[in-house]
């Protein structure tokens, strides 16, 4: 697939460039997708929410009254869950959301993901640029004038900025990662990706 090499002005260069049929031409594995994706949000949860169970209660372990004779319930403690302000029943507890996903099926999942969008135009290639210092009105021109501003893009870039990162964190739904630290997730989120020139060998390097 030939795509044209446009201007940080959104103007065409004349050149185009071929992107690696393996990484952005392949039919797209949707369940590895969901894998990735899966993996990588379970990866964002801290897992430290936690209910106070009834050993951990403070109030009295007294029982309530006594076991027959008074036409009611039996009742244990104040602390009891069916009472408001006592302990949780299989409350949660802290743990770990982590899954694991072979290499293999994470690699497949990029392709799939670059292939998908690729194939519904998604993809932008742009000319290497560089800030010398942050400038987030300049970054926001960029992508105004290449029609992309409004579409939750991602920009790619050959290797991490940090002028164009600076640039680019405040910006309202736009993201930015360097392509050996490109995710599935990053990817499917994206309405349009802008990828940097130099970038494509880097992005073929780590699909491979």
């Amino acid at each position: 697939m030939k795509l044209t090499v446009y201007n940080i002005q959104g103007q065409d260069t004349g050149r185009s460039v071929e992107l690696p049929a393996n990484v952005f031409g392949i039919e797209p594995h949707e369940h590895s997708v969901w894998l990735d994706v899966k993996r990588y949000l379970n990866a964002q949860r801290q897992g430290t929410h936690k209910s106070k169970e009834r050993w951990e209660m403070s109030g009295s372990t007294r029982k309530l009254h006594r076991q027959k004779g008074t036409g009611g319930s039996r009742k244990g403690d104040i602390n009891s869950p069916t009472f408001r302000g006592g302990a949780r029943v299989f409350g949660p507890r802290p743990r770990n959301y982590d899954i694991k996903v072979n290499a293999k099926v994470k690699t497949l999942a990029r392709r799939s993901a670059l292939s998908a969008k690729a194939a519904t135009g998604s993809i932008i290639i742009v000319e290497d640029f560089t800030f010398d210092a942050p400038k987030t009105k300049a970054f926001q021109q960029i992508l105004s004038a290449l029609n992309v501003a409004d579409k939750k893009p991602l920009t790619v870039t050959p290797e991490y900025d940090k002028m164009v990162y600076l640039s680019a964190r405040n910006i309202n739904k736009s993201d930015i990662a360097p392509a050996s630290d490109l995710s599935t997730y990053q990817i499917m989120n994206a309405g349009a990706i802008v990828i940097a020139e130099s970038a494509i060998a880097k992005i073929n390097e780590s699909c491979s």
